[in-house]
Order: structure tokens, then sequence, then C-alpha cells
């Protein structure tokens, strides 16, 4: 048998890497988690919407069980096999999980992962891809707020501007929508607001709870999952996915297990770029993968036909996007 020392591992957040200053520039690993994130973010949008729209599947809730039942699984495995550690002071041969109390500093983290995930799969249902990626931009505004108010956050006049030509951009792009629907525009903004929320709260809490990336993630699984399992039953959810038409279709199961592994990846990729860098850089990574996301989705599931407005909304969000990520390179 393999030493413990050389035994293979995954790269988490280590506090030692973070920097003490938001504007502060980027480890190489802070850049990593970032490409890495944008990489996840872009294939779960398309197969989530694939499974929603395509597939015509009934319950967002349903699929974000699958997803965390399949994360929670994965990280026991990883743990049980040592390739895994949930925080940084774990020796190498320990299996140990993580402490009730520590589930219960965690626990608000995990109401905010909750209703982050719930709002993000309903709000794809109800807009068209490029349009959900278009206002899915306003996002940062939310995020810049919730700092301010949790920890006095405050930033430079040079990120502000490039905060404002991301929202500036999303309104010019959004303003030719002929599909506006009410219901999937106020989801979206919900879904804004919710991952503001947990986005401050992971930037908060998961650097005072003592645990890694896969520690944050293993107990938000196993705090939401018999909740979501319990409210996903008494609505019917379960019922409705037992009497789904394609359940066995071989397309669909593909697609529902690559949108689980992906979101697994994500969640991760995710709690490394938060840790690692900010919860803003986190909301301007996903204004950056935009471009590819609306790509795909033009080509894989329609939406806005070519508007001469969308295109320079679509340029001023990148732009913008853009212009964050140097002032954040280079600490401006």
């Amino acid at each position: 048998m393999m030493p413990s020392t050389e035994r293979m591992s995954l790269p988490v957040s280590d506090p030692a890497e973070q920097r003490l200053f938001k504007g502060s520039t980027m480890t190489s690993r802070g850049a990593y988690a970032a490409v890495s994130y944008m990489s996840c973010a872009v294939m779960l949008v398309l197969f989530n919407k694939a499974a929603l729209s395509s597939y015509s599947f009934p319950s967002a809730n349903v699929i974000t069980l699958f997803q965390i039942i399949c994360s929670c699984s994965f990280l026991y495995v990883l743990r049980r096999w040592k390739i895994i550690s949930f925080s940084s002071g774990d020796a190498d041969n320990s299996t140990r999980f993580v402490s009730l109390q520590t589930m219960i500093h965690t626990s608000p983290l995990a109401l905010t992962y909750l209703l982050y995930m719930l709002a993000t799969m309903e709000s794809v249902r109800g807009v068209n891809v490029p349009m959900y990626t278009t206002l899915r931009r306003t996002t940062v505004v939310f995020t810049m707020f919730v700092e301010f108010l949790l920890v006095g956050q405050r930033y430079s006049l040079s990120v502000i501007g490039s905060v404002a030509l991301i929202v500036f951009g999303a309104f010019v792009a959004g303003s030719r929508d002929l599909s506006f629907d009410v219901y999937g525009y106020s989801v979206v903004f919900l879904s804004n607001l919710t991952t503001a929320i947990y986005l401050a709260t992971i930037s908060r809490i998961g650097k005072s709870s003592g645990l890694n990336s896969f520690g944050l993630m293993w107990c938000n699984g196993i705090l939401c999952g018999p909740v979501l399992l319990f409210w996903t039953f008494i609505q019917g959810d379960l019922r409705m996915t037992m009497n789904f038409p394609y359940l066995f279709a071989p397309g669909f199961l593909v697609v529902l297990l690559l949108s689980c592994m992906l979101a697994f990846l994500l969640n991760y990729s995710i709690f490394l770029n938060t840790t690692l860098n900010s919860a803003v850089t986190q909301t301007i990574c996903g204004n950056l993968k935009d471009i590819f996301t609306i790509a795909l989705g033009w080509m894989f599931f329609g939406g806005l036909p070519f508007d001469i407005l969308n295109v320079v909304g679509q340029i001023l969000g990148f732009v913008g996007s853009g212009l964050y990520a140097y002032f954040k390179l280079f600490g401006k």
C-alpha cells in the first residue's frame, strides 16, 4: 500500500494563500479556481436547460435533490479513500467527517445554499438562455450590497465603474426581449439575491468554520438533503417524477447524470473561488463565462433573435467584466 504522504489529493482552499484585501492580486490557485468555475457553470446551465425544457422534466426541486445526493456520495467515497480532507487540520490517516458543533456553525450557510439552489434551478426554466445569462449579470450589484451590509466591504471607483458598465449592458441587451415574462424575470432576480447572500455567507462563515471547500460542501448536503427530500415529498414532486414518461430514457439519464456531476464540480469551484478570491470576483467570473453560455444557448435552444441592441449590450457587459478582471489581477 502506498504511504499516506503519497496519496493523491485534490486542491482545497488554503488560508495561507488568501489575500487580506479584496483589491489585492490573485494567486495562481485563485486563477485556476476562477477558470474551473466558468467552465463548469457554462456546461451546467445547458444540461439543466435540456432536462427542464427539452425533456420537460416537471420538477426542478427533484433535480436539485439528485445533485445533493450525488455530491454527498462523491464526498463520502473520496473521504473514505483519503483522497480529500474536510479541514486543513485533518491528519492524512484520519477518516473522521465533521462534528455536530461545526454542523451547527455552518447551518446558516446550508440554508442560503438551499435557497440558492432552488431559485437558480427554477430560474433556468422561466426564460431563454440568452436572457437568463443577461439578467444574471446583475447579481454583482446584489453581491456588493450584501457584502457591504455584512462586513462593511467597500470598493474602488474603478471597480464600481466596471460593475455599472456590466449592469448597463444587461439592460441594453434585454430591452428587446419579446418573450418577457413577469414570473420568469422575478425568479431570476430572486436567484440573483439568493446567490449574493450565499456567496457572501461562504466568504464569512467558510473562513471561520475551519473547513475547506469539501467540508463546507459536505455540511451543505447533509443539512439540506433531508429538508429538500421532505419538501419534494409533501409537494408531490416525487410522485410526478415517478410518472415522468422519459424517466428511464437513456438520453434523459445521461443529461441527469452529467448535470449531477457538473453540479458537484461547480459547487467545489464556487467554494474554492470565493475563499481564494472574493464573492464579487466569483460573481464577475459568472459574467465572463456568459459569452460562451449565450453562444451555446442560442445554438442549442434558440432564444432572442439577432438584434443590434442585444449585441451591443452583450459587448458592454463583457467589456465591463474584462475591466474588473484587469483591476483585480493588477491590483488597481
